[in-house]
């Protein structure tokens, strides 16, 4: 395998991808020219192609044509290069909610030829360490009203880095902003190559320790041009909404990239529950929506007393298993479609989707054009149809970990993704998610690592033991549950319980703490000590 040429002068992330002899088997996918910018196809082209005028992105009260979001766009990269010292290849840490700034932000960092590693703005200062370490970040761009836990990180980490505010209420108040003001709206993108790494996105297993994965300028417009052009076949006049957050890559598939990529509206919301999707899905007649399973029950409720989703033509459904009464009953109420599938981090986005006219109950449905799937048993083999096993893919794209060959190792076998969820494939070709094979949580579209959970328990004085389990919700799929044994000498109460949750809250991002405390006086174990979770799911 060769890679083609680098436009990068930092080259840590090329030097340090797995070596090709651990890469997933790559499947024949679009054609890319050999020196590739994805900032630049995403916006400036989209100018050249005479979508200026049209609206791009919507968010905290304002739109944005292309025409302002490439110029925009280009003045950070100016800011970020003239001003800020950015060199190709060096990686950007990006900390934002979902508004339009963070798409202008994501799309100067990429122009200028930086490495982008989005992240979630509910992270704390222990958690950014992780990431800032393991990227070796040079610079970082967060929203200034979310500044504290990237300044603490900065102070408990001796990578040096700069920290720069942008404002991410669209008003230009931020030293970005300001910067970026004074740099003419023509740029040239950086020449950085199809192979070039365009993003670094953080995945937390099941360990709770941070690994990055890999993807290229081509990965990032390829899952556009597979998924969303064939499966949802995004036009100009589509409006998108969701609430998966940009910094995970579902999230900056659908509402980024799909958008971008054909000429279509995102509107942006940084408090995406399902009351306020509802009113924006309304307000500007939104026509595909991607979210949680958990979030279109309650669209539903909603629905029931006289909300209007009639605008919707697609209901993108991933994150977590979708149940097939809500599935049904949205088909029932709406009439419309709802499209389930199944992605990865690793393998950037959708890879296994229903689609229009093709879609079934408890169904995740058919691969992506260019895409391969099959259910394999212990050994590798592929399985009869009808038998439970490990879900295998290739295609145009795969698992690239950085500076992991271990986890690398585990997660591709003969060439094929193992993306560790248990499948059954029907007789008709149809793939059906069986559970998950690892130790994740998944929880209303959230991933959370129960040892993280843990950990951060335990750092509480009154804390003995601990162990964290998902334990079944109807609204949310899952949740976190906290088997906990205390101290000698306390006892568990509401208010201890509280305590906990919030001390959890405090430590690491609040939508891992335990919804669920149950007080033991002992927790399971085998004779050598280890914990056995697996008996305390069985007491559910």
């Amino acid at each position: 395998m060769q890679l083609g040429p680098s436009g990068h002068v930092d080259s840590f992330t090329r030097d340090n991808l797995p070596p090709f002899d651990l890469w997933p088997e790559l499947t024949t996918g679009p054609d890319y020219p050999e020196w590739l910018n994805a900032g630049h196809e995403l916006s400036d082209a989209m100018v050249a192609r005479g979508f200026g005028d049209h609206i791009a992105l919507t968010g905290n009260g304002r739109t944005r044509t292309y025409k302002e979001l490439a110029d925009w766009s280009n003045r950070i990269a100016r800011a970020l290069i003239e001003d800020f010292g950015l060199k190709p290849g060096n990686r950007v840490l990006i900390r934002s909610a979902n508004n339009p700034a963070m798409v202008a932000a994501w799309l100067g960092v990429t122009k200028a030829g930086g490495v982008a590693v989005n992240t979630m703005p509910m992270l704390r200062a222990g958690e950014l360490v992780k990431i800032v370490k393991k990227a070796r970040v040079s610079h970082v761009l967060c929203d200034t009203r979310i500044m504290d836990e990237i300044v603490q990180a900065a102070k408990e980490t001796d990578q040096p880095m700069r920290v720069i505010g942008f404002d991410g209420t669209a008003n230009h108040d931020g030293e970005l902003d300001r910067a970026a003001l004074a740099k003419p709206v023509r740029f040239d993108p950086v020449r950085t190559g199809r192979d070039d790494v365009a993003l670094l996105a953080f995945t937390s297993g099941t360990t709770g320790e941070p690994k990055a994965t890999m993807h290229f300028h081509r990965d990032l417009l390829m899952i556009a041009d597979l998924y969303a052009r064939e499966v949802l076949a995004v036009t100009p006049e589509d409006v998108l909404v969701g609430s998966p957050p940009l910094a995970f890559t579902f999230g900056l598939g659908g509402l980024a990239i799909f958008p971008l990529r054909f000429g279509a509206q995102a509107v942006l919301l940084e408090d995406a529950t399902p009351p306020r999707m509802i009113e924006i899905i309304q307000r500007h007649k939104a026509t595909i929506c991607f979210t949680a399973p958990t979030a279109y029950r309650v669209m539903l409720n909603a629905m029931a007393e006289g909300a209007d989703l009639s605008s919707l033509r697609a209901a993108v459904s991933a994150g977590e298993t979708l149940p097939a009464p809500i599935y049904e009953e949205w088909i029932t109420r709406t009439g419309k479609p709802m499209l389930d599938g199944i992605g990865a981090t690793e393998m950037l986005h959708i890879f296994i989707t229903n689609r229009f006219g093709d879609s079934r109950p408890a169904c995740t449905g058919r691969p992506v054009a260019g895409f391969e799937a099959k259910v394999i048993g212990p050994d590798g083999a592929e399985l009869p149809r009808g038998e439970i096993g490990r879900l295998a893919v290739r295609g145009p794209l795969g698992c690239r970990y950085m500076q992991d060959e271990a986890k690398q190792r585990a997660y591709v076998k003969d060439g094929w993704n193992l993306t560790g969820d248990a499948f059954l494939q029907d007789e008709d070709g149809y793939f059906h998610f069986a559970a998950r094979q690892d130790g994740i949580i998944l929880s209303s579209g959230y991933n959370i690592a129960g040892p993280e959970v843990e950990a951060a328990l335990l750092a509480h004085p009154d804390v003995l033991e601990c162990a964290v389990i998902g334990a079944p919700d109807a609204d949310r799929g899952q949740i976190v549950e906290a088997h906990v044994v205390l101290r000698p000498g306390l006892a568990g109460d509401p208010l201890r319980t509280k305590a906990l949750q919030d001390h959890v809250k405090a430590l690491i991002a609040p939508y891992k703490y335990p919804r669920s405390v149950i007080f033991r006086d002992a927790l399971p174990k085998t004779e050598s000590g280890k914990i056995q979770r697996f008996r305390l799911r069985e007491t559910m």
